[in-house]
């Protein structure tokens, strides 16, 4: 199971921004879909943003004009640039990635999950 380390929540005021960032914890040979999920209290997780390896971008309808996923092929990190942010995106979020580890076989991992908390 690849480690991801995600970075970057805390608590923002409405109409701030935030930048998370995550990243596997091993060298990885190659990484295909990154994304970005998060899950609200009494709700399910659900999709923010996705950037495949080709830089084909998925945004969820609520994010989009705020929300920008980026990712650096060298160094096998994703990032969610998140601004005008809102009270509705308070949540825990959670990147997920599939690639190939060093060994050559293929892996999908999640990240521990980062809080983002937006007062108003």
């Amino acid at each position: 199971q690849v480690q991801l380390v995600e970075s970057g929540g805390g608590l923002v005021q409405s109409g701030g921004s935030l930048r998370l960032s995550c990243a596997p914890s091993e060298n990885i040979f190659k990484t295909y879909a990154m994304g970005w999920y998060r899950q609200a209290p009494g709700k399910q997780r659900e999709l923010v943003a996705t950037i495949t390896s080709g830089g084909t971008i998925n945004y969820a309808d609520s994010v989009k004009g705020r929300f920008t996923i980026s990712r650096d092929n060298a160094k096998n990190t994703v990032y969610l640039q998140m601004n005008s942010l809102k009270p509705e995106d308070t949540a825990v979020y959670y990147c997920n990635v599939r690639g190939i580890r060093a060994n050559l076989f293929e892996f999908e991992s999640w990240g521990q999950g980062t809080q983002v908390t937006v007062s108003s």
